[in-house]
């Protein structure tokens, strides 16, 4: 019988000590919490184990078994082709649905009737699921919930949907394992306690990673005529466009669609070479679009991604070389995340500048 660890050296990686410490706690009934940098590979921290259960176990799995809750879409299409790699070597007749906003109505009839092995879902497909009257009997064989990019939910409204059901699922599943993972937390014991609960069977794994981000500002020649506030940071398009085409691939992160737009139009008006190999990517584009632009990225067909949160979040786009912030990213942790996108490999190190718009971001 095939192990987790097996798996591993079959990809040519090397398990490391957090994945291996989650493991071991799955297989042991824990729930908890994983504290790893962007990149490192905490995904397969926690699908590890629950696939080793999976294969241990004698009699085949019936029905949802593993719930993972992500906040975005794209992050969500991310996980399910990760989770469904290996499940595949495991056990190729099993399946990784995914549930979101995305998903046709055909899809989610057809995830209703014959529910998957594991699910990847957003904190509101969840409350969907949840309202449907057979719902008691569509969660009765679900084993555990994971709930990835905790850092992102936590003390938001959809934070809040995530808690409410949890505290639904646990009264009706008893036994039920919960997971949180995140890579950026401030206060982690009190981050633990909202999201897993009354229990004392739980254990808390820290990754022993440094992730190394280099951080650059992009500044004005002259700071005497730089704008007080109310500016997009376009009059620095110039030296985001060296940094552009110095690049094999960059992300440019900006903090609303409308800036989006703008940004993407200045560069193409300014560099027209880069019509085919840029593109924009933020919640209001098709979801075609979206997911063209994704692969795309992947399989370094794409320059620039002039994008909104819509990608900030645990994607993993190896080719990228470079992050560019456009103001303020409104937090410290969000700043770090972003930076992540770029050497989004195990002990590779990260590359970010920022750009301030304005004098008090210049500060």
């Amino acid at each position: 019988m095939k192990n987790i660890e097996q798996w591993f050296k079959e990809q040519n990686w090397n398990a490391q000590t957090f994945q291996k410490q989650c493991w071991k706690a799955y297989t042991n009934g824990q729930s908890g919490m994983l504290h790893a940098p962007t990149g490192s590979g905490k995904t397969y921290a926690l699908w590890g184990g629950i696939v080793e259960e999976m294969s241990r176990s004698k009699i085949p799995p019936k029905g949802l078994h593993a719930l993972w809750i992500t906040p975005l879409r794209a992050l969500g299409v991310e996980i399910q082709k990760a989770t469904q790699k290996m499940l595949n070597d495991f056990s190729p007749s099993l399946l990784v649905g995914l549930r979101s906003a995305d998903t046709p109505q055909s899809q989610r009839t057809k995830l209703l009737k014959s529910p998957p092995f594991g699910l990847v879902s957003t904190p509101e497909s969840v409350h969907v699921l949840l309202g449907n009257s057979n719902h008691q009997k569509y969660f009765k064989h679900l084993k555990v919930v994971v709930v990835d990019e905790w850092h992102e939910l936590l003390g938001s409204k959809r934070g809040v949907q995530v808690e409410l059901a949890l505290a639904y699922l646990r009264s009706i599943i008893p036994g039920l394992k919960v997971w949180g993972i995140s890579a950026t937390l401030g206060n982690k014991e009190l981050a633990r306690e909202i999201l897993l609960g009354p229990t004392a069977n739980f254990t808390v794994v820290e990754a022993k990673i440094k992730k190394k981000i280099h951080v650059q500002s992009l500044l004005p020649k002259t700071m005497e005529r730089f704008p007080w506030r109310g500016h997009l940071g376009i009059h620095l398009l110039p030296q985001v466009l060296k940094i552009v085409q110095k690049n094999k691939s960059t992300l440019i992160f900006t903090n609303t669609r409308a800036q989006c737009e703008i940004w993407f139009h200045g560069l193409l008006d300014s560099a027209p070479e880069l019509a085919g190999s840029i593109a924009m990517h933020h919640g209001s584009i098709d979801k075609k679009i979206r997911l063209w632009v994704e692969e795309s990225l992947r399989n370094e067909a794409m320059k620039v991604v002039v994008c909104t949160s819509s990608l900030d979040l645990g994607v993993d786009f190896s080719p990228v070389e470079s992050c560019i912030q456009v103001g303020s990213p409104k937090g410290v942790g969000r700043f770090i995340q972003r930076a992540g996108r770029s050497g989004h490999q195990p002990k590779a190190g990260s590359s970010i500048y920022f750009l301030p718009t304005h004098a008090m971001e210049l500060i």
